[in-house]
């Protein structure tokens, strides 16, 4: 489920850490990394049962408000759109999301106010008016419905967010990461997707370990940990212009792990490499990070391609 761009960046912020934090042990880094990524996962399912809950809250409301003394005929024949949304019922329905749900122990019953308050301001929004007055329905609608639900509502909801952070510090942090996670999972239901469909995992997992999302992150945080002096003389080599020590150490991060993709990840095009680390040093580092690790980088692949020490597998990637 997560892009391999979302695992780079927990290896980077893992490795920056490890480096800062007078860390010595490799073994324990990498659980607390693997830690991570998985919590990232069971918020996932916790944003997943959110949405559920909603629904479940409109369920309640509309059965409350046919026992009104003075039932209004919308009360009484109220618009079933949204209880009926085929992509939460499906979600709902589902037995490896009820599993989940009981694994992580996901219970909702004491967050009723949280829960309401997002209801009533998704009923005065206008991605959901228009939703409901469209008389038309269909799987696809359904599903887009709820991924706007998610990126104009959801993502920006502050007291869930507050409500998060007071639980799992891992929840708090990646937020929005699992907005977009949602957004993805959402988009790939299809028709086909019945109560039985397993939900995705959080790694892509392939029959071949050298392409395996969870040993490709692994394996980015121990070969940094481990080569990083050796790492170290190479950049020295290519950054002779500037003073090596005053190098920001996140641009340091950033070129061992380039170097890692480059000369230990045969299925990797050099091209993705070049352009992601390029992105990464854009987004965490300095202004100036973007540029310099562009230049080291470029010199880094002619230098190991003349000396052999890039070598790609598959199609597309052997020169």
């Amino acid at each position: 489920m997560l892009y391999r761009r979302h695992l780079r960046i927990q290896a980077l912020q893992a490795l920056y850490a490890y480096f800062t934090g007078g860390q010595t042990d490799l073994v324990k880094g990498e659980k607390e990394l693997l830690k991570g990524i998985s919590q990232i996962y069971e918020f996932f399912v916790w944003q997943l049962s959110f949405i559920v809950e909603v629904k479940r809250f409109a369920e309640y409301r509309i059965e409350e408000n046919k026992k009104k003394f003075f039932p209004t005929e919308e009360d009484l024949n109220p618009n079933l759109k949204f209880v009926e949304n085929a992509a939460i019922n499906y979600l709902e329905n589902n037995h490896d999301f009820q599993k989940k749900e009981k694994l992580f122990k996901i219970n909702w019953a004491n967050e009723r106010e949280l829960i309401r308050k997002f209801y009533v301001e998704m009923r005065e929004a206008d991605y959901y008016k228009k939703y409901m007055a469209n008389p038309n329905r269909s799987f696809r609608e359904d599903k887009l419905f709820v991924i706007k639900m998610v990126d104009l509502q959801l993502s920006n909801y502050e007291l869930l967010r507050a409500y998060y952070e007071d639980k799992n510090i891992y929840f708090a942090s990646n937020y929005d990461l699992v907005s977009i996670l949602l957004i993805k999972f959402f988009d790939s239901l299809t028709k086909k997707h019945n109560e039985y469909s397993p939900l995705p995992g959080i790694y892509k997992t392939e029959t071949s370990q050298i392409n395996d999302d969870r040993e490709f992150v692994k394996t980015l945080y121990r070969k940094v940990v481990v080569n990083s002096k050796k790492y170290d003389e190479i950049l020295r080599v290519r950054t002779k212009n500037w003073d090596y020590e005053r190098i920001p150490l996140m641009d340091i991060i950033i070129l061992k792990m380039a170097i890692v993709e480059l000369t230990e990840m045969p299925t990797v095009p050099v091209k993705v490499t070049l352009n992601e680390y390029i992105e990464l040093a854009k987004f965490f580092s300095t202004s100036k990070s973007k540029t310099f690790v562009n230049g080291v980088l470029d010199k880094l692949i002619k230098d190991f391609t003349a000396e052999g020490k890039i070598k790609k597998i598959g199609r597309g990637l052997v020169e």
